[in-house]
């Protein structure tokens, strides 16, 4: 009678369970240090982070009567005598989101309210005296001056470095559903991260209201240089009623406080702090020594075995 064959084992391809657990337990002591080592420098790191706080501002798009300006077959003859009159509320809200994140606004608005010393030469805030303080290897508060580096080059950040840093602070989210804005700010002063957020909302409501006015107001005088050319009386009754569109934009530009964005939850001074999450950065670290130290126990378990069949 034939016999079923023996299956046949291949011990060199099997992972011994025994043998793992053994060589883990072998190195325990190794595991002990990198995971100690490893934690005791996370804990050093989150406790050598500053405290980083966020104010936030909640912003709706306001709805501006004199937005969408003129429409129909006035519209058209406002394009045929070169008038342009614009596209309406949410291109204008989307025009000033995208404004408000801009290069030549944020350098503007840094330079505006002196934001350059802050934003670039404070290390922490002190809490009890509720004031900057400065790094004395960057900038000299009491000469109120950039120092230089060790190459003698000046410290004062340039236009670049003032708009990448205060990129980074900075965050515009849009709720898609609603069209809702957030505009946070994140600082090592809570105070001034409050007030900062609503400089931002103050400023570009102030510079989308100056822009549109500065257009309306160029237009009106293109339309009474045209209107003082044409004896057509038809001609002389559209920019009569183009004219008195554009008036009536410039009034209600003035006249809005909140002219693109209105605050639904303005920004308040933060209580809490927002990063560094010091708990999960000591968690991370230790784990991390964890795996290292089994990784280092390996690889030096896989080099002895390797050691052991060559003199073999």
């Amino acid at each position: 009678m034939n016999q079923a064959p023996e299956p046949q084992h291949y011990p060199d391809d099997e992972i011994d369970l025994r043998e793992l657990f053994a060589t883990l337990w072998r190195g325990k002591w190794i595991i002990i240090a990198f995971t100690i080592i490893f934690a005791a420098a996370g804990v050093a790191y989150a406790l050598y982070k500053p405290d980083i706080y966020q104010a936030s501002a909640l912003l709706a798009p306001a709805q501006n009567e004199g937005g969408s300006r003129i429409g129909g077959q006035l519209s058209g003859l406002a394009s045929l005598a070169g008038v342009n009159l614009g596209g309406g509320d949410a291109n204008k809200t989307v025009i000033a989101k995208e404004t408000l994140q801009s290069r030549a606004f944020l350098t503007d608005f840094v330079h505006r309210h002196n934001l350059a010393v802050p934003l670039m030469a404070t290390k922490a805030w002190s809490m009890n005296a509720g004031e900057w303080i400065f790094d004395e290897d960057i900038y000299d508060a009491s000469a109120q001056q950039w120092l230089n580096d060790e190459n003698g080059q000046s410290q004062k950040p340039t236009d670049w470095d003032l708009v990448k840093q205060f990129r980074n602070q900075l965050s515009v989210s849009e709720n898609k559903d609603n069209g809702m804005l957030t505009v946070s700010f994140k600082s090592l002063s809570p105070v001034a991260a409050k007030n900062w957020v609503e400089k931002l909302v103050h400023d570009i409501n102030e510079h989308m209201r100056a822009q549109d006015v500065q257009e309306a107001e160029a237009s009106i005088a293109y339309l009474e240089d045209k209107l003082r050319q044409t004896n057509i009386a038809g001609m002389q009754q559209v920019f009569y009623q183009l004219i008195e569109q554009e008036t009536r934009t410039v009034m209600l530009a003035n006249a809005q406080r909140e002219y693109v964005f209105k605050t639904v939850d303005p920004a308040v001074v933060p209580q809490e702090k927002s990063e560094p999450k010091r708990a999960l950065i000591a968690i991370v670290a230790t784990m991390l020594g964890g795996m290292l130290g089994v990784f280092a126990v390996f690889v030096m378990a896989f080099v002895r075995s390797g050691k052991e069949e060559a003199s073999k």
